[in-house]
């Protein structure tokens, strides 16, 4: 009896220990950012000016897919589906553009995303971070990257992937491929995002980033 309690409490510390190693140490994908994303000024960029997805410019698969340098950058980068232009999957919501967190609404004041989206491609990029993800559910195409989390005055790395699909409109991310984390979709104008950690943020759109983005 003695035994069995050792081997499952092993298995309740080891299998949590190596989960939390491969978050640290699982090696990265090559990024393959274009270098000119961290060249231009995404200040000067009008986001309420989207571009016309009818399939006259690149297509989804022609842009490589976009990765955070290091754990976060440290300049705004300029839109990495750039002169992209195929037309939505059907199902899909746009959502394109840049939004801020309303005030009033739960998660932290200030919080600001750019949507771009292309064919079957969604990048988010906020908080030093560029997710980019394909919208099939499938693991080839999850965003494959990281995530900082914040340990007093320092700071951690650690490795994330999700993948996304559609369902009624709406963008279920799943953590790994598993785990629903977080839906994503409009509503009345305003661009929401439930989130079990906050509740349902709201965002309303605006066209310039912020001067301290």
């Amino acid at each position: 009896m003695k035994r069995v309690l050792l081997l499952a409490l092993g298995f309740a510390v080891g299998v949590p220990l190596l989960f939390a190693m491969a978050l640290l140490f699982y090696p990265r994908p090559e990024n393959l950012t274009p270098a000119q994303v961290y060249q231009g000024d995404a200040h000067a960029i009008d986001y309420c000016d989207l571009p016309v997805l009818d399939g006259s410019g690149l297509m989804a698969d022609d842009v490589p897919q976009g990765h955070t340098p290091g754990c976060g950058y440290e300049k705004f980068p300029m839109p990495i589906l750039e002169g992209c232009t195929e037309p939505l999957p059907e199902g899909a919501t746009d959502m394109r553009g840049l939004w801020l967190i309303k005030e009033g609404s739960p998660g932290r004041p200030g919080h600001f995303e750019r949507i771009e989206q292309c064919g079957n491609r969604f990048v988010v990029t906020s908080s030093r971070l560029v997710h980019d993800m394909t919208t099939d559910g499938n693991l080839s195409g999850a965003s494959n990257d990281v995530t900082g989390i914040s340990l007093g005055s320092s700071g951690i790395c650690l490795r994330s992937s999700a993948t996304t699909e559609w369902v009624d409109g709406r963008l279920h991310f799943y953590a790994l491929g598993l785990v629903h984390v977080v839906s994503r979709y409009i509503e009345g104008g305003e661009y929401k995002w439930d989130f079990p950690r906050f509740g349902t943020t709201t965002m309303r759109r605006i066209c310039k980033l912020p001067e301290d983005a």
